[in-house]
């Protein structure tokens, strides 16, 4: 994603949301310090082809923009800084640790910047709330609420890009969407890494919920709550409970699944069994009947045999899942899962390719659903908005940052048509 800023500051983001969030954070910082003819690059380094692309649009912005200044930073530049600095379109390197601190850019303005500024990620202990003052999407906001992991899933190398688990405390995270609301963002997403895990290093230990509890009662304003990406076996009772109670809750949740087999679970070091993830579906069904669920799912993990393979096809009929996010296995440096038995490159393609069609199949049958019902939409930009499930609706006039209703007429491949009621 880019976003400039015309004639001085350009982001492009690759991966997550949590990337985006830091991406405007940074363009903030940037503008603040005085920056021009600059392109920051946030990048992702989930998978080898995360990577690829990095590099790949590392080289295209400098031949689209040969005067800029390039800065790269992100997960990628975090676990390998050698790698983007023996690039000749790299004038500097920054770390993960050191992208969103104010003095980076303040050296960057002033010519003062080392070429290559990455620390130690793991002696980072604090993750700060970074205030955005320039919201880009007035419908929604990502904050960010965590950042860091503490686990060691044995195929994932984002602990080594982002640090362990630390939380940004409650009062910071009040005072951020308080503000948000009172710019008139209508829907803020919670965003982190391992976002369960937040808390746990704060004092008392509060649990997520209570995070979300404060939230709802401290902002009355604020229309709509979603969260980012959840594991499946850590969400506490009183998120639960608000779940079941709090309209404001959007029923939509993005799971941290990875694979439907036992035996590729453990061999993954995932903290969840299939029964769990099952068990966690019918649940929040019995209390939220509307609520649509996402998930990530790896094809061809090391070992994953067809019958393995088929556990994860049959679980995403078995949990009704709509929204799939496919990776692709791919080894990745310093992680145990890389020197297990692997699978070949032909087979992982063509798993991924058939989970993915798994996916299109199971969204068009939510999206047929859809037909004919009249529901809330957030109006986004261009003619595009989001139901209370996340789906994506194309639909005629109103203004960004709105709340309409509009009665479901069809679908295309990938998303509903309304027409406001």
């Amino acid at each position: 994603m880019n976003q400039a800023l015309p004639g001085s500051i350009e982001t492009i983001t690759l991966g997550c949301r949590l990337n985006l969030y830091e991406s405007e954070a940074m363009r903030g910082l940037a503008q603040t310090a005085g920056l021009c003819d600059v392109i920051l690059i946030n990048t992702c380094a989930v998978t080898a082809e995360a990577v690829r692309q990095a590099r790949q649009t590392i080289r295209r912005a400098k031949k689209d923009k040969p005067d800029a200044t390039i800065v790269v930073t992100g997960c990628a530049a975090q676990i390998d800084p050698a790698m983007f600095a023996v690039m000749p379109e790299v004038d500097h390197v920054i770390g993960n640790g050191e992208k969103t601190s104010p003095q980076t850019f303040m050296d960057l303005a002033g010519g003062k910047a080392e070429r290559v500024v990455v620390n130690d990620i793991m002696s980072v202990h604090e993750t700060a709330g970074h205030l955005i003052d320039g919201v880009q999407d007035r419908a929604r906001a990502y904050v960010q609420v965590q950042n860091g992991c503490d686990h060691r899933c044995t195929f994932c190398i984002i602990p080594f890009g982002r640090g362990n688990s630390r939380s940004v405390p409650a009062g910071e995270v009040v005072a951020m969407i308080d503000r948000l609301v009172a710019k008139g963002v209508p829907e803020v997403v919670l965003s982190g890494v391992d976002m369960t895990s937040w808390g746990a290093d704060l004092p008392g230990q509060p649990s997520l919920g209570d995070l979300v509890q404060r939230i709802l009662k401290l902002v009355p304003d604020l229309n709509r709550l979603r969260l980012s990406s959840l594991d499946a076996v850590e969400i506490d009772e009183t998120l639960f409970r608000l779940f079941a109670d709090e309209e404001r809750m959007m029923p939509h949740m993005h799971l941290s699944l990875q694979h439907g087999s036992d035996l590729i679970l453990k061999r993954m070091k995932r903290r969840h069994s299939r029964a769990d993830a099952i068990q966690l579906a019918r649940r929040l069904r019995s209390i939220r009947p509307e609520i649509v669920f996402g998930a990530d799912l790896i094809a061809g993990f090391p070992t994953e045999t067809e019958d393995h393979f088929a556990d994860t096809l049959s679980l995403v009929d078995e949990m009704d899942l709509t929204f799939l996010h496919v990776f692709p296995y791919s080894p990745r440096p310093q992680t145990p899962a890389a020197h297990m038995p692997q699978i070949a490159p032909t087979t992982i393609k063509a798993r991924a390719a058939a989970l993915r069609q798994k996916g299109h199949s199971v969204l068009t049958r939510y999206l047929d659903r859809q037909i004919g019902t009249t529901q809330t939409v957030l109006l986004e930009r261009d003619g595009r908005g989001r139901l209370n499930s996340f789906a994506e609706v194309q639909i005629t006039g109103g203004e960004a940052g709105g709340l309409i209703k509009a009665h479901i007429t069809s679908r295309t491949e990938t998303h509903l048509i309304g027409v406001r009621v």
